[in-house]
């Protein structure tokens, strides 16, 4: 018995030895296989036309976002209505489609409340305007930790806005320019963090 099962691990042995010393010898006649490479290449292609089509939408809301921003710093409720309604657009055209299954649900949600804020912007005073924009901004801010960003922003906070209770937003700028209180406190805050 002893005899047939030192036989085999010997057959086995050698066939295992012979199947490698032939698969690296095939190797090395074969030319490397561009195909995969090109294959490959292409998934990368289309992940980076991907992202770049993600962050478009993206850059497109964060745009609005802080046109509206410096319509409210500037206190002008009727350019403010007019950007809300932009944004509103905006936000609406939002393509979700490529992120994994989980961030289109948690931009769904997202999206479709900071459309509701955009619009009650779009049809509001000023006063009301400010309170919508403190919710919109944080659907922002969200949005953004899903989505990234390709420039560098800052959220900054307002700690006197509403009885004290503050409000955060987001800028291009370090520089404060409080969409809260407009010319009435206008340097009123600090940054609390750089996004990217």
């Amino acid at each position: 018995m002893k005899t047939v099962k030192r036989t085999i691990s010997t057959i086995a042995l050698a066939a295992i030895m012979v199947l490698t010393v032939s698969c690296k010898d095939g190797n090395k006649n074969e030319p490397a296989a561009p195909m995969s490479n090109e294959m490959h290449q292409e998934s990368m292609d289309d992940k980076d036309n991907m992202a770049m089509n993600d962050n478009q939408g993206a850059k497109a809301v964060l745009q609005d976002y802080f046109k509206l921003k410096d319509a409210l710093v500037e206190t002008n409720n009727d350019k403010a209505k007019q950007l809300g309604g932009t944004l509103a657009s905006t936000l609406g055209s939002f393509d979700a489609s490529s992120y994994s299954d989980n961030e289109q649900q948690e931009l769904k949600d997202i999206l479709e409340d900071a459309i509701e804020h955009a619009e009650h912007i779009s049809e509001s005073d000023m006063a009301h305007q400010r309170e919508h924009f403190k919710i919109l901004s944080k659907d922002v801010t969200d949005m953004v930790a899903i989505t990234g960003t390709e420039m560098k922003i800052y959220e900054q906070f307002c700690p006197m806005y509403n009885n004290n209770e503050g409000g955060a937003w987001l800028s291009m700028n370090e520089e404060i320019r409080n969409p809260y209180f407009g010319d009435k406190m206008l340097k009123c805050g600090k940054v609390q963090r750089e996004i990217n």
